[in-house]
């Protein structure tokens, strides 16, 4: 707090309201004027005690003898008072200035605090859209994988039935099934199948699902056929 009233004057309000009630969260401003002052403020590390040097250095170790990379962090803070001893982000360069895809930290002494017994803990976060992206950029997957089959269910018996068709073509077939979720009238489910470029629809109501039938529609030539589970099997195994 010393530093941060030596430079007051360049403090926004939030960061003047944080350097009295929580100083460490003033290292995670966006502020690029306090971020400029901040490159000569007291280094973390510079006050650990016996204790946290000890476990900061024994994580170090570890990470080092399984090779894996690191950067320290002087300014790196959790937006949550609960952390202690170690915390941590998995960044890239891959996505511009967005590039935190995972964050976390130790809170030891949470459990307890929330009437628990004293439990050791660690946790983390993930943003599952920027992993997405983060593997489209290194081609590990598809940016718009192809579909070769989208289920359309109707009615409660239907959904059931499409389901269990869109299992057992995973498990018999090399097929790539979408089965669409969130119901809606049969118009609105194929104008999914054109929007994931499907090359095929099974339309399963409560009629096929009491007939143990499977509508088929081949959304390229328009034709329909209508077969039994182990039929369709064979049909998409052809």
């Amino acid at each position: 707090m010393a530093f941060l009233e030596q430079h007051v004057d360049v403090l926004d309000e939030d960061c003047k309201r944080r350097m009295y009630t929580n100083p460490l969260r003033v290292l995670d401003t966006k502020n690029p004027d306090v971020i400029a002052i901040l490159a000569d403020a007291p280094k973390l590390k510079d006050y650990f005690g016996d204790e946290t040097n000890q476990h900061f250095n024994g994580l170090c170790n570890y990470l080092d003898a399984l090779g894996i990379k690191y950067t320290l962090n002087d300014r790196l803070v959790r937006g949550l008072d609960y952390y202690n001893l170690t915390v941590f982000e998995w960044v890239t360069t891959a996505l511009g200035s967005q590039g935190t895809v995972c964050g976390g930290g130790r809170y030891d002494g949470l459990v307890e605090e929330l009437g628990g017994q004293a439990t050791p803990a660690i946790g983390f976060a993930i943003g599952l859209e920027r992993l997405i992206l983060l593997l489209q950029s290194l081609n590990l997957v598809e940016a718009q994988p192809e579909i070769d089959v989208l289920v359309c269910a109707m009615g409660d018996e239907g959904t059931k039935y499409a389901l269990q068709v869109a299992n057992q073509l995973r498990q018999n077939t090399e097929a790539r099934v979408l089965v669409h979720c969130g119901g809606g009238k049969l118009k609105k489910q194929l104008a999914h199948a054109d929007k994931v470029n499907a090359k095929f629809a099974l339309l399963i109501g409560d009629d096929e699902a009491q007939k143990q039938e499977i509508a088929i529609k081949n959304l390229g030539t328009g034709e329909q056929v209508c077969l039994k589970l182990d039929e369709t099997i064979t049909y998409f195994n052809k």
